[in-house]
């Protein structure tokens, strides 16, 4: 097999056919369209399936065909996509293997960087890549990879403004209150406040703040905010007076909480670093395709939900400015999905990956959504996904789980349950 049988414009090449009743792989590609990841894709697997190596190979063909890809990753897992050696020369892998794994097998650092040159390169031969492949893929595109709140990698500031949506999005209300509500929500969350959009008087202040600064086309800064609680610019909420609803000593509290916040060192570094631009994180100044990877690892539960929440506002607002098409123009990638749709809860991530997975189609985004936890999913959001990548279980819970939510989301009733049970049942590691 050579790049011939597979370099195709439109196509990725994601592995070979599977012959399921004999456990082994035929020569068959599988080559996969672009276009159709238009409609989005579902990746499921258990821990060591292979789904984030899959979903690593997707990126990796995107960035062949010059499509942009943004990847959100929570475990840290996903840095290893910067290291990208052509030539696979050992040379290459002495800074990056690990020294207990080198002593473990009883070998120096540069006998184990040899040992895993020669690995790369056959394993990469065997599916008919070579180093030319390799060049290709460093040459389409860059990648970045940021850490908020670290200086690791690249510092992304996500805390210095609350950027006022484009007049496309505002033009479309339930749009507009969509990212108003999770805006709020998000700030919220880092608060540690569990905030009603109804009920709540928190949110419903923050809310309202925001949209007169957005009707007024201004950023709001988190000085303002702080400032706005404070002294409201509005004077009345409905047809009642604030300070009824929300008394002046209450108020100062809440705008306490959030300079409190934003006083402690970790949140100073989520101030600091390259805007949260869509195009830039995309495009280089001078057009070039770009892969940044977000790594959150390191953040807490409620720092991440907040930076995803927000990065994911900055994508729907994004999407709305492009013209429509129906080529793949990008990919948004998240490695882990737990905790970000779930079926019942609404944290400040569900809304607009409600909106992504719904109508980013028509403007060429492409949401992969990948997990080892598929109990608590939302499959009725899931069912917007044309594809699904479908690799080792743990537990019969987890099998039963994603054969309802296929079962939802398979069109004219031809679902075989039986015969699906019984595939997943004999799934080995990198099968899907």
């Amino acid at each position: 097999m050579t790049m011939q049988d597979y370099e195709k414009m439109g196509v990725f090449y994601i592995g070979r056919e599977y012959d399921a009743e004999n456990a082994k792989s035929k020569d068959d590609l599988v080559l996969y369209k672009s276009k159709d990841l238009t409609t989005h894709a579902v990746i499921i697997g258990m821990t060591g399936s292979g789904k984030t190596g899959l979903g690593i190979g997707l990126l990796e063909e995107a960035a062949i065909d010059n499509i942009p890809v943004i990847a959100i990753d929570p475990k840290g897992d996903l840095g290893n996509m910067a290291l990208t050696f052509p030539q696979l020369k050992p040379e290459d892998f002495i800074p990056w293997v690990n020294k207990t794994e080198a002593e473990n097998k009883a070998m120096s650092l540069e006998e184990y960087a040899q040992h895993q040159s020669e690995t790369w390169k056959k394993g990469l031969s065997d599916w008919g890549q070579g180093e030319d492949r390799i060049s290709k893929l460093k040459q389409s595109s860059d990648v970045f990879i940021y850490t908020p709140g670290s200086s690791a990698g690249k510092s992304i500031s996500i805390l210095s403004s609350f950027k006022c949506p484009s007049k496309k999005v505002k033009e479309d209300i339930d749009s507009y209150r969509d990212k108003i509500h999770s805006t709020a929500t998000s700030v919220l969350t880092l608060l540690e406040i569990d905030a009603d959009p109804l009920s709540s008087r928190e949110h419903i202040l923050i809310s309202n703040i925001i949209e007169y600064y957005w009707n007024l086309d201004a950023n709001l800064s988190i000085e303002d905010l702080i400032a706005s609680i404070q002294n409201p610019p509005i004077k009345k909420i409905g047809i009642m007076d604030i300070e009824n609803i929300y008394p002046g000593k209450d108020r100062f509290d809440l705008a306490m909480k959030i300079n409190n916040l934003l006083a402690s060192p970790s949140f100073k570094s989520l101030m600091e670093g390259d805007e949260l631009d869509v195009d830039r994180l995309l495009y280089d100044n001078n057009g070039k395709p770009r892969i940044s990877v977000f790594s959150i690892a390191h953040l807490s539960d409620r720092e991440r939900m907040f930076f995803v929440a927000m990065l994911l506002n900055e994508v729907v607002s994004w999407t709305r400015s492009q013209p429509g098409t129906g080529s793949l123009r990008a990919v948004l990638y998240m490695d882990e999905l737990f905790g970000y749709l779930p079926p019942t809860a609404n944290p400040p991530s569900k809304g607009p990956l409600l909106t992504l997975l719904k109508q980013a189609r028509a403007y060429g985004l492409g949401l992969v959504l990948s997990t080892q936890n598929p109990v608590d999913l939302d499959y009725k959001a899931l069912s917007n996904a044309g594809t699904w990548f479908i690799g080792r279980l743990q537990t019969e819970r987890d099998k039963m789980r994603v054969m309802d939510g296929l079962e939802g989301a398979v069109t004219g009733g031809n679902f075989d349950r039986k015969k699906t049970e019984r595939i997943l049942s004999g799934l080995s590691q990198r099968v899907f």
